[in-house]
């Protein structure tokens, strides 16, 4: 008699979690910076070695009964969306479904309610999340712009550098414009310096672009000057 081998769903149940609660409250320079930090790495993906996914606002969820913490930024390596990304358990950052917490967490201080520096430097720690940075462009918890901790064991210990080892990326501060408005601004970094944006990427294959057509002017004007100059001298430049 033959027996009928039945897959047995062990996901948990999700039918009740809920995902999006649709209340942003970010402001301005938080929703900038978010994106700063979020675009470069898609625009120039070739930076981190592996699939990943960086995401803004997303609930991570390590725990059925437990409510999401919601990072403004985070980076987490070696996963990918799943294809049907309408289903309910791939609209977020579910543990148990992408098999690993995060890499790395940002938060943007905004003000001093958020507890940055405290529960949620327990809340990170304790699901896993090797680094956390918090970035204080307001300057609302003393005088460090940033700071950046690394899980050794259970628990954070402050660096002394940005440079992150287990990805493969760094973090740093850089003064710059970034959609017409001049700042101190968070960016990710590579050793040779900022990922640049799509749109920084493009400029600057603008200018090598009219560096070397400047430079093929020049040649040619050269070239010219050189056949001129062999014509006065009754020497054909063509023989």
């Amino acid at each position: 008699m033959s027996q009928i081998a039945t897959e047995v769903d062990l996901s948990p149940d999700i039918r009740d979690l809920e995902i999006e609660d649709d209340t942003p409250v970010d402001n301005l320079i938080t929703e900038k910076q978010q994106r700063l930090l979020t675009e470069p790495l898609y625009s120039q993906s070739s930076v981190l070695d592996c699939p990943f996914l960086v995401a803004a606002n997303v609930g991570v969820f390590y725990a059925v009964r437990q409510p999401p913490i919601v990072p403004d930024v985070f980076l987490s390596l070696e996963v990918e969306v799943p294809e049907n990304w309408r289903e309910k358990k791939n609209r977020t950052y579910l543990v148990w479904e992408f098999g690993k917490p995060p890499n790395v967490t940002i938060e943007i201080v905004s003000n001093k309610e958020g507890n940055e520096l405290g529960s949620k430097l327990r809340d990170y720690s304790r699901i896993g999340i090797a680094y956390y940075a918090v970035f204080d462009p307001l300057q609302q918890l003393g005088d460090t712009l940033l700071r950046v901790f690394e899980l050794r064991g259970n628990r954070y210990q402050e660096m002394t550098e940005t440079w992150l080892e287990q990805v493969g990326i760094g973090l740093t501060l850089w003064d710059g414009v970034f959609e017409g408005k001049h700042d101190r601004w968070l960016r990710w970094s590579t050793r040779e310096g900022v990922v640049p944006t799509g749109a920084e990427q493009a400029e600057q294959e603008r200018q090598r672009a009219e560096q070397e057509r400047q430079r093929a002017e020049r040649a040619e004007a050269r070239a010219t000057r050189l056949e001129e100059q062999l014509r006065t001298m009754g020497i054909d430049p063509d023989v």
